[in-house]
């Protein structure tokens, strides 16, 4: 439930013009929230009604009152339609996929209609981003705000907000949100590939402890993050399951991404290449841990080893 609007918050010139600041959402547009002036349109509008009513007065012409008060009332009820077209719907959180510097960051909106109508153009509008425009069907609808990546860490949704002109954009319906969500950035990877040479360690001895790459030893079910190539697709045919082919061999091999060995280089750079390293070692099915001047991550394998090496790397000299 929302809390009660304090008497200077219903009339703070702020919350006119830039909401209430961060909110964790559900937000229900409600009578308070929803605010509504003349769009130009609307404007120019009154200007004919005025110069209408004011030749039907100077030449005492009927049909010039008629027409002028007619217009008129379609501009009342168009103001009652469109603030009930905004009035009522709920905002809520999605979960936003991390992305990479220089990329698109995708923010999932829910628009929940709970009445039985539907809710034509209603407008998404984030500050420094262009508008969409959306109908609603009864129900939950999702829709996305976009905002550029540009540097690695956390980046907020910010401010935005939804708006209606429907039926006839004579007046303009919004309210400003601002949700507390934000979306992950990696870096942005190198371009330089090739992993590093010499941080390689043993992780075990020889015999069956490992997994080397030398001669067939037996097979194990299928694992979330195993390389496709060592999976058994001959059991798979035969619809006995996914299996992950394991080989003996001398030792079974660790690497290790460190920042050390990215010395001379600035912080961005070095973190930008242990992004590289971290996803050509995830592509070659490699256990690999990360070392960082403020963390130290496991070697381990698999999605789940590549998301936590990347959210160290996104979030390095962050304050925990």
């Amino acid at each position: 439930m929302a809390t009660p609007l304090t008497l200077r918050q219903r009339f703070s010139l702020a919350r006119f013009l830039r909401g209430l600041g961060a909110e964790a959402g559900p937000i229900l547009l409600d009578r308070r929230r929803v605010y509504i002036l003349p769009t130009r349109h609307g404007l120019l509008f009154g200007a004919v009604i005025i110069a209408i009513l004011l030749g039907a007065i100077n030449y005492d012409n009927g049909l010039a009152f008629a027409l002028a008060f007619l217009l008129a009332s379609l501009g009342i009820v168009s103001i009652l339609h469109t603030w009930r077209n905004l009035l009522g719907l709920r905002v809520e959180a999605g979960r936003c996929a991390a992305v990479f510097a220089g990329e698109q960051a995708r923010f999932p909106l829910g628009l929940r209609n709970d009445s039985a109508e539907p809710r034509p153009a209603i407008i998404l509008a984030p500050d420094g981003g262009e508008e969409t425009v959306h109908d609603l069907a009864p129900g939950l609808s999702w829709v996305e705000v976009v905002r550029p990546a540009t540097q690695r860490g956390r980046l907020p949704l910010g401010r935005f907000h939804v708006a209606t002109r429907f039926p006839l954009s004579l007046f303009r319906a919004w309210t400003p949100l601002e949700l507390a969500m934000d979306c992950l950035v990696y870096p942005a990877p190198a371009p330089q590939r090739g992993l590093p040479a010499g941080e390689a360690g043993a992780s075990g001895s020889g015999g069956d402890k490992g997994q080397g790459q030398d001669d067939f030893a037996s097979l194990r079910p299928y694992h979330a993050g195993d390389s496709l190539r060592h999976v058994h697709w001959k059991t798979a045919a035969r619809e006995q399951g996914i299996h992950t082919k394991l080989f003996t061999g001398e030792t079974a091999q660790e690497l290790w991404l460190a920042w050390d060995l990215l010395p001379g280089l600035d912080t961005e750079t070095r973190l930008s290449r242990l992004c590289r390293w971290v996803l050509e070692a995830d592509a070659a099915g490699i256990t690999y841990g990360l070392r960082l001047p403020t963390r130290v991550i496991p070697p381990d394998f698999g999605p789940g080893q590549r998301r936590r090496c990347l959210e160290a790397l996104a979030l390095f000299g962050d304050k925990p």
